[in-house]
């Protein structure tokens, strides 16, 4: 039952995502899309409660309950981002509001941003890993959390993983190539 909780969040995260953003731009509706966009958090609150209600039941831990861990931590740390990229686009296109900003693609702009993204992965790595060991707390048998257990250590490796991007723009900025148009422009007003 845990995975169609899980894939039931993500849609109603969406959807009142969705119905926020329509009832405040689209149809004008400031209050009510207010109150949509504050509900999006709850879908995280309703998983956080299945998950523990399946567990206090006495189902054993299994990769279910990783993955709502995982989710759950994901959602705190990019859930706020995510609904500032929606609302920008969302204000662009309905309510005439400036066009979305664009993530730098160069030199130490890109850099701080890729490490602000693998801030925000850290913490949803934090926020999952310390789910996890609740849940093992809360279920205080060995035998019926090792599937948690392994999940600790996939999560550490994707926050790993992750860590590539920021480090190699650290050491390898990208920088724009010779012959754009952006280049030629710039080179032009300097001589």
């Amino acid at each position: 039952m845990l995975p169609a909780v899980i894939a039931g969040c993500e849609i109603g995260f969406w959807v009142l995502l969705a119905a926020g953003l329509l009832a405040r731009y689209a149809l004008r509706l400031r209050r009510t899309g207010a109150v949509l966009l504050l509900c999006v958090p709850l879908v995280d609150l309703v998983l956080l409660a299945v998950t523990v209600i399946d567990l206090r039941g006495g189902a054993p831990a299994g990769s279910a309950h990783g993955l709502a861990a995982a989710y759950l931590g994901y959602s705190v740390a990019f859930g706020h981002s995510m609904v500032r990229w929606a609302d920008e686009r969302f204000a662009h296109r309905f309510a005439g509001g400036p066009p979305p900003a664009r993530s730098p693609k160069y030199g130490a702009a890109r850099v701080r941003h890729e490490w602000r993204e693998f801030g925000k992965a850290a913490l949803a790595t934090a926020v999952a890993c310390a789910l996890l060991l609740a849940m093992i707390a809360l279920v205080g048998d060995a035998d019926r959390t090792r599937a948690l257990d392994a999940w600790l250590g996939r999560l550490g490796f994707v926050l790993a993983v992750w860590s590539l991007w920021p480090i190699t723009t650290t050491l390898w900025p990208p920088k724009p190539r010779e012959g754009t148009a952006r280049n030629r422009t710039e080179h032009a007003r300097r001589e």
